[in-house]
């Protein structure tokens, strides 16, 4: 391997140059890919604004029933005007959602120990390519541990399903974990998002930190910023915002939803900020006249 003692600090990530291998197509980074490819990622990255609004909702495969996601069958419909992808698990879709909806779908394909077990790491592909395809997702999927116990096993999972969605077409969504011992630093963000992107995720899931336009210029896919644990509505607002001025292509929003007094003006107050560019404080306000 290559000789890491005097490496190099990263320094110059030319923030004022745009990504210069987009070609003619709204999505970073594929630009090169065949139009199946395209297709599902134009169902996830709205055409005219470039950004999305996904909906996370894949809790329950390792927390069982979360607070505000009981009854998703009666949450769903209230929210699907305000969302751009659905991300759950195979289960919740089959049952909960009707087949006849128009949004994007992120399968989650990926799948461990339950939250009784201290260390979430060592997941496994759960989902087989042939059911993707029997589903018509638009990207499937996987949690990644970078720095973890189980790495080299999730590193191995994200490969699997990327070669296996690259035969059929079909996007792959690298998502970064932060297990309890694990870092939350912008170098550690910079480090798994690349490492991740360098592997052949088409889309990459992280969470907002410092210096989070230096962690999107490196990045040669779409970052989507995760919801991450539950915050005031206006500093979850703020948070958007700032993930979006970062450089981010969407916010994939979760317990910042459904564990909202309001989840359904949420949800639109957010598609305000990542479709409309509204501020935080636009945003904020939008959400305040709408739950009067």
């Amino acid at each position: 391997m290559a000789d890491l003692e005097g490496l190099k600090v990263e320094k110059n990530y030319h923030l004022s140059e745009p990504f210069a291998a987009d070609g003619n197509f709204h999505v970073k980074g594929a630009a090169n890919l065949d139009w199946g490819m395209k297709k599902r990622l134009s169902s996830i990255f709205n055409p005219t604004s470039g950004n999305t609004v996904m909906f996370a909702f894949d809790h329950g495969y390792f927390m069982g029933s979360v607070s505000g996601l009981e009854r998703i069958d009666l949450l769903l419909p209230k929210l699907m005007p305000h969302i751009d992808v659905l991300m759950g698990t195979r289960g919740a879709l089959r049952t909960s959602v009707k087949p006849g909806f128009r949004k994007g779908v992120a399968l989650r394909v990926s799948s461990g120990s339950s939250m009784l077990n201290d260390d979430l790491s060592h997941e496994v592909v759960a989902v087989d390519i042939e059911d993707a395809i029997r589903m018509d997702v638009d990207c499937m999927a996987v949690q990644v541990f970078i720095g973890a116990e189980g790495q080299l096993e999730s590193i191995d999972n994200l490969s699997k399903v990327i070669n296996m969605g690259s035969r059929y077409s079909i996007p792959t969504l690298g998502v970064v974990a932060v297990g309890k011992n694990m870092e939350r630093t912008d170098q550690y963000f910079k480090l798994a998002t690349r490492i991740i992107a360098e592997l052949g995720a088409n889309i990459v899931k992280t969470y907002y930190c410092d210096k989070f336009d230096e962690l999107v210029a490196a990045c040669p896919v779409p970052i989507v910023v995760a919801g991450g644990k539950k915050l005031a509505e206006k500093e979850a607002l703020e948070m958007a915002y700032q993930s979006i001025q970062g450089g981010a292509r969407g916010l994939d929003m979760g317990r910042n939803i459904f564990q909202s007094y309001h989840p359904a003006e949420m949800a639109e107050s957010i598609g305000k900020i990542v479709h409309e560019r509204f501020t935080g404080k636009e945003a904020w306000e939008f959400y305040r006249d709408k739950t009067k």
